[in-house]
């Protein structure tokens, strides 16, 4: 099957990495020591070194968090490593890579493709050369919602809106804020 790289093994990086075990993938982690002991331990593979975690990798998934020591982690050198057939996916942050190397990555064809959720300014302007790339997937921060959810969740903004307006709040936090007077 393919290969599954997850660079990032907390809470969600295990998540996705049970995903992809059920579509029956290889899966193989790269991060710090006691990310890479914990895959292992859950019945994954750790990549040995960086370079390897990038070439091997048909998919190559994001879960970091955003903090001086991850802003910019992954170089042009990183990615020109990843195969022409390979995929990678960031649902995380895009300051994870290097300014404007994901760009070039793509133009130069490895990746050969790329699935992004997240830029450096938020929302993407209409004029971003991702949006122009046939090899590049963008969505606009809502990967993760699926129509069924996000109508439940502005069917109830809605609601509770509607109800405010008709004297009739619902779903208060903090009820003493009704009784301020402006």
């Amino acid at each position: 099957g393919k290969t599954l790289g997850i660079w990032g093994y907390g809470r969600i990086g295990q998540l996705v990495a049970g995903y992809g075990r059920a579509f029956g993938m290889n899966v193989r982690v790269w991060g710090r020591d006691a990310s890479r002991a914990q895959a292992l331990t859950d019945g994954y593979q750790a990549a040995t070194n960086r370079e390897e975690f990038f070439s091997q990798c048909d998919v190559l998934s994001l879960h970091l968090r955003l903090n001086d020591e991850t802003r910019g982690i992954i170089s042009l050198e990183d990615l020109s490593c990843m195969k022409p057939t390979a995929l990678l996916v960031n649902t995380s942050r895009a300051e994870l890579i290097e300014p404007d190397a994901l760009l070039a990555a793509l133009n130069r064809g490895r990746p050969g493709l790329a699935a992004v959720d997240v830029f450096e300014s938020e929302p993407i302007l209409q004029g971003h050369a991702l949006l122009r790339l046939e090899n590049c997937i963008c969505t606009p921060h809502i990967g993760y919602v699926e129509q069924d959810s996000y109508e439940l969740y502005f069917g109830a903004a809605f609601d509770n809106v509607v109800n405010y307006i008709k004297g009739t709040p619902t779903n208060i936090v903090n009820p003493g804020a009704l009784q301020v007077r402006r």
